[in-house]
């Protein structure tokens, strides 16, 4: 495939379909070739709603396939291993996690033992809303209730670890955004023992940005996860990484109140789903709002102190449909200035322009992807704000046209950086031109 998708935007679709087929495994779609050859949860939710655009049964096995690796207490891990590739090709593998080891663990096949942003019942909302044979639709929905509520009741029971209502992640990868400089400071404060976790580590077989110390904190978390059989108790009150982050808990609270609806369709009680969502968005404001600043920030629970960096993950309460006036304004505010998409030619960067922290291709430190960007503009757009949505959408669109499906993207010129055919770019590109065409359609 040309890197430059100059053609209308029949070519820009066929493009991104054909790097879906070919990262397509039979249940599930591999991040990319090569580097990620797993299944991972984040990004498989996001890969449904472009796949629902391309080949619906798909989109449905690429969410049920993520569903296999639930525990039996709900957590959805964000890794589900592919017993066919050899378990040293990706580090951390099967032997770091010892997923089969821990009770109500899956007996059959090797997952992580960290989850990801909540994403999964907003993703099959979209499916049945993109349907033509609604009774069909409703069967799905039907068969992927119980795991989704599992997955919220799981995080409202174990990860509620500040009693409001927020889920708190234990680890920078639950947070979808890495290696973002917002995790800097509690990375900081953690002890590492004298020997290094991964020795043999190389750029070759880790995703860009975590090499070095900083893997080796990300590698210690996950010891010690793993020394304490993952157990609730462990994260509540002895884990040294703690936090609740407005991006994950946005994500969270759009699900809710998908799951909601979902069980609306499906004769089961909405209400527990409703009251859980308001709970949530009264936390958002109470706890991770900082007025000061006019915008949404991270709290570091083991330290009870906001955290100062400001990155893109600040505006993922765009996605409350409840989000008041003036909390609204000043994101949108914060959004188009110099310190984000005002500064940036191709945005959103990740990371706050002016922040010491930002590197423009380092990662979740800087570059824009096209995730984060769907997610910025799927809450612009439920909020009516045309002229954020447009800006959201054309920007996104400019990057594949320029520099094809790239993992993600230099905010300043647009180069494409990390791996090529990412699957999440090339499916919520088939998600945003699918929405165009419906709008004008209606």
């Amino acid at each position: 495939m040309s890197p430059r998708l100059t053609g209308d935007e029949t070519a820009l679709w066929r493009a991104a379909a054909q790097v879906l087929d070919d990262n397509w495994t039979g249940c599930g779609t591999v991040p990319s070739p090569g580097l990620y050859p797993h299944q991972w949860s984040w990004d498989s939710a996001f890969i449904s709603m472009g796949l629902a655009r391309h080949r619906r049964d798909r989109a449905e096995r690429e969410l049920l396939s993520v569903f296999r690796g639930q525990w039996s207490d709900g957590l959805l891990p964000h890794i589900v291993f592919n017993s066919h590739v050899a378990r040293h090709a990706y580090f951390p593998g099967p032997d770091l996690w010892r997923s089969r080891t821990i009770p109500g663990a899956p007996r059959d096949l090797d997952t992580s033992g960290l989850t990801q942003p909540p994403l999964h019942a907003l993703a099959a909302l979209r499916l049945h809303e993109f349907s033509a044979d609604a009774e069909r639709s409703r069967d799905f929905l039907a068969r992927i209730y119980p795991p989704l509520a599992a997955q919220h009741g799981y995080l409202a029971r174990h990860r509620d670890l500040g009693g409001a209502g927020l889920a708190a992640i234990c680890h920078p990868w639950e947070s979808g955004l890495d290696n973002s400089p917002v995790w800097d400071r509690p990375l900081a404060a953690l002890d590492l023992p004298p020997l290094a976790y991964a020795p043999d580590r190389t750029r070759r077989n880790l995703p860009i940005g975590l090499v070095g110390e900083e893997h080796d904190r990300y590698v210690r978390l996950v010891v010690l996860l793993r020394e304490a059989r993952y157990h609730p108790g462990h994260l509540r009150d002895d884990h040294p990484f703690a936090a609740e982050d407005p991006l994950f808990n946005a994500v969270y609270l759009a699900s809710a109140h998908a799951l909601a609806e979902i069980a609306e369709i499906t004769g089961h009680d909405p209400l527990p789903h409703r009251e859980r969502a308001q709970r949530i968005h009264r936390a958002l404001l109470d706890r991770l709002w900082d007025r000061e600043s006019g915008c949404f920030r991270a709290l570091d629970l083991r330290t009870g102190r906001l955290i100062p960096v400001v990155t893109a993950g600040a505006f993922g309460p765009l996605l409350d449909p409840d989000l008041p006036g003036p909390a609204l304004r000043a994101l949108v505010e914060l959004l188009l200035s110099a310190r984000f998409a005002g500064a940036a030619g191709y945005p959103v960067p990740t990371c706050d322009i002016q922040s010491a922290c930002f590197d423009r291709g380092d990662y979740w430190r800087g570059p824009t992807w096209i995730n984060t960007n769907w997610l910025l503009w799927l809450g612009a757009t439920g909020h009516g704000l045309t002229v954020v949505a447009d800006l959201l959408y054309g920007s996104t669109l400019r990057l594949v046209r320029q520099s094809g499906f790239r993992e993600y993207f230099d905010p300043f010129d647009g180069t494409g950086r990390g791996s090529h055919d990412y699957s999440w770019s090339a499916s919520l590109v088939l998600d945003l031109l699918g929405a165009r065409h419906a709008h004008r359609a209606a």
